[in-house]
């Protein structure tokens, strides 16, 4: 798997821009299968290397694995693992390549239903019985999950309730919070037989980039055990052995995702009363510089703020746009300026393409009454300019 890994980094270092995004896709969609143990073959990393190198499309690659499966004439113990575990790659790479995104219940099941076409029958359907599961990090001791007859209603209860979510207020810690505590009550849910894990983690993605967040797959490729643990912590409350709900280590995994910031990411530090040897150790806790780290595991001066820009033709047009829907004519009377290449090069442009503007109706970027808005993060930034010139 390193040696895979390694391939893709180059890709990502050294490729063209089709080339490091198709990288990114694999290694995620790859890195993914740890959440159930599962490793790839040596055959799709070789295909996905010919669709990063455009010698195939994503769907060709597909194609190729599922006729790799049917014609394979030797079979080993393993090749039902890998089998899931090379088909789901592909399909996750498939929907990493696509900006496709519905944010509503049937939305959500279809995400599961891409990730697992071909591979589970009842891909995007709600399980009909209640569930629980031994978890290493609980020491064998369940997360309580939504009852069976209650999933779609959930689901749908935590969307509306997300979509009614005014973010205006809140400072770039409490957004990271609140969006922490979204994505795990959703996975507490667990509406699907199998693959939870995997559907959350794509949705997540779709989500964060619709709220204006340039999402780097590495952590998801090289921590989805420690997201998958962190969501259960989350979710795990036992008063009879004093255990209350600890959502501390998801935090950090968004902080380090959103923020670019540095935080210990290790399963051992989850297991509840974990031995001595397995708890954090101070010096984790201080950083290279002697400069002690804050409840999330890392300084403030380390962090690269991933909610700020030093651009300020962004900056004039996000406080221009502010709490409004504006068109483009209006932006432009906004920052009184009149031609509308300047403008479209040097103001909208960048701030679509790093997330802090979006469009109102994305679907349909001609519109006819097409409006443009800040983002979540665009939001976080209006608020920093507006306070600094106060």
């Amino acid at each position: 798997m390193k040696d895979g890994y390694l391939n893709f980094d180059e890709y990502i270092r050294q490729g063209e821009p089709a080339q490091r995004e198709k990288a990114e896709a694999w290694r995620m969609a790859i890195g993914l299968q740890a959440v159930d143990g599962l490793n790839v073959s040596d055959y799709l990393r070789e295909t996905a290397k010919k669709n990063i190198e455009g010698d195939i499309s994503v769907d060709e690659a597909r194609e190729m694995v599922k006729q790799y499966y049917i014609t394979k004439t030797t079979h080993d113990e393993d090749d039902a693992n890998k089998e899931e575990a090379d088909k789901v790659s592909g399909n996750i790479s498939k929907l990493l390549q696509t900006d496709s995104f519905t944010y509503s219940v049937t939305g959500f099941a279809s995400i599961h239903r891409s990730i697992f076409e071909g591979v589970f029958k009842h891909a995007d359907s709600f399980r009909d019985y209640d569930i629980s599961k031994k978890e290493w990090v609980l020491r064998g001791d369940s997360v309580m999950y939504g009852r069976w007859q209650d999933l779609r209603l959930a689901i749908e209860y935590d969307l509306d309730q997300e979509r009614r979510f005014d973010y205006a207020s809140l400072n770039k810690d409490q957004i990271i919070e609140h969006i922490a505590r979204f994505i795990s009550g959703l996975w507490q849910i667990h509406p699907f037989r199998e693959g939870n894990t995997r559907t959350t983690a794509l949705f997540t993605i779709k989500y964060l980039r619709m709220l204006g967040f340039s999402i780097n797959n590495d952590l998801f490729a090289n921590h989805s055990w420690y997201f998958r643990n962190a969501l259960v912590r989350a979710n795990y409350r036992n008063i009879a052995k004093g255990i209350e709900y600890e959502p501390v280590f998801l935090i950090r995994f968004f902080r380090n995702l959103l923020l670019g910031e540095n935080n210990t990411l290790r399963n051992r530090y989850m297991m509840i009363n974990p031995p001595e040897e397995w708890k954090m150790p101070d010096s984790e806790l201080t950083t290279s510089t002697g400069q002690v780290q804050d409840k999330y595991g890392t300084s403030s001066r380390q962090v690269q703020d991933k909610f700020l820009t030093d651009d300020e033709n962004i900056k004039r047009l996000v406080k221009t746009v502010g709490n409004r829907q504006m068109s483009l004519k209006e932006m432009m009377e906004g920052l009184a300026l009149k031609g509308r290449d300047n403008f479209l090069n040097l103001y909208l442009t960048p701030a679509l393409k790093e997330g802090w503007l979006r469009l109102l109706y994305p679907n349909s970027p001609r519109h006819p009454r097409q409006k443009y808005l800040l983002t979540i993060k665009g939001m976080s930034l209006y608020q920093e300019v507006s306070r600094n010139e106060e």
